[in-house]
């Protein structure tokens, strides 16, 4: 980890950094929005619209690394950023934050995918396995530092967005002006949709139902807690609950799927996380009750992200994994875009009110369920032995830190089977 951290700290605490302010806009919006009367079903377009720049990016960020370089890229997305935070408390209203967080969406996507490629450049095969650790780490800790700063200032003010932009603004200063050379950029043609749901239907579908799930917590979290009247202090807590939740049981829930029939994991995961929710359906008014609930959910939840790609490639030759990735993260991305849009729609008072928050959880989370258990009876499962190993990866990476975990998963594959071999 040390040989890590000598070659890849500045691109880490430039990534910290950005993380930090991405965790802060996205939590100071939703009670920021609740401030100024805007409706929940407002708020979930907004809240959707950064997922909806978030896919664009991820699909125009590698051509114009190619045309420009990664260098101009990352300033200028960055720069961008940060002058959009600074403008949001000056426009308040829904359109010019949905067009906002559109923007914002695209450039994050365009800064990650960036960050990422000059992270697996700076990375080995004897140490791609820990670099990505600590940039996963990294990122979760950047949001849960995020919610700690929404104390610094009062949301109704303009002091927390100020933060939020120049910890932006700086964040791209030791990236840049640190001796790493730039990497060649290459990028796999993702899979079909047809070919990735003929290859793993319960893959597909998981995927696209944790969209809207992870979309809730990085989203609509915050929008949640103002509805239902949490202090300040509260909601930071309960949004980082999620993430808190997502790093503490990311690694051993993938240390036993490499262990079972993943499809057990997944049912399993699901079927806890949807506990979780129920529970914050009908003790949602006891703050600890609801502090334990998100962490069932984002610690649940969260690895099954990692644990439906592991999934996937157990079907799947090497040589088709990366292409598999892109396909797999963009249906990740439609669930993200339609998720608050739903869930905006249940929170109204009209309809259920806020409780719709975690019933739209506990309805996907138990739709995954089973499908996985549905999935049992359709196709045997791979032998242990013959499956892959899980890569951990968050669900706010991109499609090219998907790519590198595959890479990581591969070699460890090989490297087990050469063992046995060798034994």
């Amino acid at each position: 980890m040390s040989q890590v951290l000598s070659s890849a700290w500045a691109l880490l605490l430039g990534m910290g950094l950005l993380m930090v302010g991405n965790g802060l806009q996205g939590t100071l919006l939703g009670v920021r929005g609740q401030l100024e009367g805007f409706s929940t079903f407002e708020m979930s377009v907004v809240m959707s619209s950064y997922f909806l720049g978030f896919l664009g990016g991820s699909r125009i960020a590698p051509d114009m690394i190619r045309r420009v370089g990664h260098v101009r890229v990352f300033a200028a997305l960055a720069s961008f950023i940060s002058a959009v935070m600074i403008l949001y408390p000056m426009f308040t209203n829904p359109i010019a934050w949905s067009l906002g967080r559109v923007l914002i969406g695209f450039c994050f996507s365009g800064v990650y995918v960036t960050a990422e490629s000059w992270l697996n450049n700076a990375a080995d095969n004897a140490n791609r396995g820990k670099a990505l650790s600590a940039y996963m780490i990294v990122q979760m800790a950047g949001i849960v530092a995020a919610q700690a700063l929404m104390l610094a200032g009062d949301p109704a003010g303009y002091e927390t967005f100020v933060i939020a932009s120049v910890l932006v603004s700086i964040s791209f200063a030791p990236i840049l002006l640190s001796i790493s050379p730039t990497p060649s950029f290459e990028r796999t043609q993702p899979m079909t949709l047809r070919q990735l749901m003929t290859a793993s239907p319960l893959g597909c579908v998981g995927m696209f139902l944790m969209g809207g799930v992870f979309s809730a917590q990085f989203g609509m979290s915050a929008v949640y807690g103002a509805e239902v009247g949490l202090t300040l202090a509260e909601i930071s807590t309960f949004v980082a609950a999620f993430y808190i939740g997502a790093t503490v049981f990311q690694y051993p829930i993938g240390w036993l799927s490499d262990r079972m029939d993943r499809r057990l994991m997944i049912m399993a995961g699901s079927i806890g996380a949807g506990l979780g929710s129920i529970l914050g359906i009908m003790m949602g008014d006891q703050f600890i009750v609801l502090l334990f609930a998100a962490l069932l959910i984002g610690g649940l939840a969260n690895p099954l992200y990692s644990l439906l790609i592991a999934y996937t490639n157990d079907y799947l030759e090497h040589e088709d994994m990366a292409a598999a990735s892109g396909g797999l993260v963009f249906i990740n991305g439609l669930g993200a875009i339609a998720g608050p849009l739903f869930m905006g729609w249940l929170m109204d008072d009209a309809i259920i009110g806020p409780s719709g928050y975690f019933m739209f959880m506990a309805g996907l989370l138990f739709a995954l369920a089973l499908y996985a258990a549905y999935r049992m009876t359709q196709r045997p499962s791979v032998p242990v032995e013959d499956t892959g190993v899980m890569a951990a990866v968050y669900p706010s990476s991109t499609a090219m830190a998907v790519e590198y975990a595959q890479e990581f998963a591969i070699e460890a594959d090989q490297d087990g089977q050469d063992d046995a071999e060798a034994a």
